[in-house]
């Protein structure tokens, strides 16, 4: 990363030095609701059905569920880093105009702010990872991998999202991405249950999507289960979604702010 990114990504850090404690309150809090309500509570009821225990793969359901909700919430994580942060920098506050009056470049922009997503999920990620622990949702010492990995899943999004953003005028198209994208795959993508659960039809759909490719490859590590070449399709399919995100956002930041 040339010095001129590092600022960028020094003047997000500052900025998020303001709000950190709020930020890190919801970020202990979310995935302990959610592990007590689904893979706690709603677990109890779904251990107590051989035919469940048995699509889960044998294990409990909260050892199942949270090392999916692992990836989606580094999923919904860089999806708001990527949407309105990359807005007002545009359009609001206009800092990103700001620099280009400096020797920073629009490249040093984008892997500024895509740098310091990847911290933000790395912290994210490394807080949900010591809940799942204190929950005993874990199986394997490989576990310390699925951050590296949720990571991933995250930038996987957020170099495509921030491409989306940098063309947008308004909040009108977040809200479009949020309810019709980023929610569905949420739900349908392997966090909840198996994907082979859904109709056939759909299997296609979900296994074309980032999202499961991020559960399906958290999952293996924490359970400690899946082959190499499993774990390396999947590294491979997410890393090929951010070199492409990152190659659409370079093209549409530069288009937006060189005039």
């Amino acid at each position: 990363m040339t010095a001129p990114a590092v600022h960028v990504f020094e003047h997000r850090l500052l900025s998020y030095q303001r709000t950190f404690r709020g930020s890190l309150f919801s970020s202990f809090l979310q995935p302990a609701l959610f592990l007590t309500a689904l893979g706690v509570g709603l677990g109890a009821l779904i251990n107590q059905s051989g035919t469940a225990a048995a699509a889960l793969g044998g294990v409990p359901y909260l050892v199942f569920l949270a090392p999916g909700l692992l990836a989606g919430t580094a999923m919904q994580t860089a999806t708001f880093e990527s949407t309105f942060p990359v807005m007002a920098a545009i359009r609001w506050v206009r800092s990103y105009h700001a620099m280009l009056a400096t020797p920073i470049s629009v490249t040093d922009i984008v892997v500024g702010q895509l740098a310091w997503i990847a911290v933000r999920l790395t912290m994210v990620a490394a807080i949900f990872v010591v809940i799942m622990t204190m929950f005993g949702a874990v199986r394997s010492p490989a576990i310390l991998l699925a951050i590296p990995a949720a990571v991933l899943t995250g930038m996987a999004f957020s170099a495509p999202i921030a491409a989306f953003s940098a063309t947008q005028e308004n909040a009108e198209g977040f809200n479009i991405l949020f309810r019709f994208i980023i929610n569905p795959l949420f739900l349908f993508s392997g966090t909840f249950f198996p994907v082979e659960q859904l109709p056939a039809l759909l299997h296609p759909i979900a296994y074309a999507t980032p999202l499961y490719h991020g559960v399906a490859l958290a999952r293996q590590l924490s359970l400690g289960t899946g082959a190499v070449t499993e774990l390396v399709v999947h590294v491979g399919v997410l890393l090929a979604y951010f070199a492409v995100g990152a190659w659409a956002a370079l093209r549409t930041f530069r288009q937006r702010l060189v005039k």
